[in-house]
């Protein structure tokens, strides 16, 4: 620290340009008048003198700086004055620093290996939920709330058979299926799509001409309990509909060994509108291409083709109105939420192992039915 002196020093020393300072040495009291062995005499700086800014009668006489003292900008009143030593003033303190602040939070000592290891666990989680809310992916994916194997189901199943006596019965009827079940030696084929895409037409004449066996989804033993799932939350509606392929299953195989097989919907279904459901926004929100949801559940039978009905959107409403069936709610929603259909629609693209075979549905009932024959012979063996 350096005590610089202005108005102390003689006419002499100021007229040679020179200023005297203190180095605040060891042992030097910066406020001793008496010059010291550590006083030094140095040139003044070039141009206005920075050393001695305030001109005599706007500053007095005494020091220009003192440790904690601010410098004096003005003339000096009255009762600054040392009387008993002219040449002298008391300098304005500088303002105390304000306190600091009280303390948003505060963590113990004790706690920082707990914190320690939550951020190295928030850390290795942390790439993929910056994945996640990426710009333009799909933002935290809600509970799954299809059941991806029996055992999941039945667990489900049993949660809530105390409240719904019909998840009751339905346990019970799943409970008597084979975990693991084989078709026969007659082909599969599975019709998925929307309302109204022609799948009970296609359906029919597909079994009249094959002299096939037609099953549908969900299966005539709990199709009486729709109504009653329909009106329960998403995760008891999806697990009676995945009840139901599971039930249906059992009924494949015994079929297959018989004649041919024809499905009104299957798992793909159920999958589709549960995917549907769970996703909010556009077709772009929907998991990615490569996600599980898509994949087809391991214990459960496979068919040998899934062929899926399309129609353009408004072809489809004109069916719907002709039909003058009453709808569902699924129905309902797809009519008011086209985002909801696009959704729908684009799950079933993406199902794999076994995927869907589209086919379009727009042109007449015998144009339709020669395509689907053709993809039959092409993909299954008879």
């Amino acid at each position: 620290m350096v005590l610089e002196l202005s108005d102390h020093q003689d006419s002499a020393t100021r007229a040679r340009g020179n200023v005297t300072r203190c180095c605040w040495k060891s042992g030097c009291r910066g406020w001793d008048l008496t010059p010291r062995g550590c006083w030094r005499t140095e040139p003044l700086p070039a141009g206005p003198n920075a050393f001695n800014p305030v001109p005599r009668r706007r500053g007095g006489h005494g020091r220009r700086a003192l440790r904690g003292a601010a410098p004096c900008s003005g003339l000096v009143p009255a009762d600054r004055l040392f009387p008993d030593q002219p040449g002298q003033f008391r300098f304005p303190l500088a303002p105390p620093p304000p306190p600091p602040g009280p303390l948003r939070f505060a963590l113990p000592l004790v706690r920082l290996p707990a914190l320690g290891s939550r951020l190295s666990a928030l850390g290795s989680r942390l790439p993929a939920m910056l994945r996640r809310c990426a710009p333009g992916s799909p933002g935290p994916r809600p509970a799954r709330a299809l059941p991806p194997s029996a055992r999941a189901l039945r667990q489900r199943l049993r949660q809530c058979a105390e409240r719904i006596p019909e998840a009751e019965a339905v346990l019970d009827l799943l409970e008597k299926c084979p975990e693991h079940q084989s078709k026969g030696g007659f082909p599969v084929i599975v019709f998925e799509g929307l309302d109204a895409t022609g799948k009970t037409t296609v359906t029919q004449a597909v079994k009249d001409t094959l002299n096939g066996i037609l099953l549908r989804s969900p299966p005539a033993s709990i199709s009486q309990w729709r109504t009653v799932f329909d009106d329960e939350p998403t995760p008891i509606k999806r697990a009676f509909y995945a009840a139901g392929n599971y039930i249906l299953a059992s009924e494949i195989a015994k079929a297959s060994t018989q004649a041919p097989v024809i499905i009104d919907r299957y798992w793909h279904s159920t999958a589709a509108y549960t995917i549907a459901t769970e996703t909010s926004g556009k077709v772009q929100d929907l998991p990615p291409v490569q996600d599980e949801v898509y994949q087809w559940p391991e214990d459960l039978l496979k068919p040998d083709l899934v062929l899926l009905l399309t129609v353009d959107p408004e072809e489809r409403v004109r069916r719907l109105r002709h039909r003058g069936l009453e709808k569902t709610k699924e129905e309902t929603e797809l009519e008011a939420n086209s985002l909801f259909r696009q959704r729908v629609e684009e799950s079933y693209r993406r199902m794999v192992n076994p995927a869907c075979q589209e086919v379009d549905a727009s042109p007449s009932k015998e144009e339709v039915l020669k395509t689907v024959l053709q993809l039959i012979k092409k993909h299954c063996a008879f």
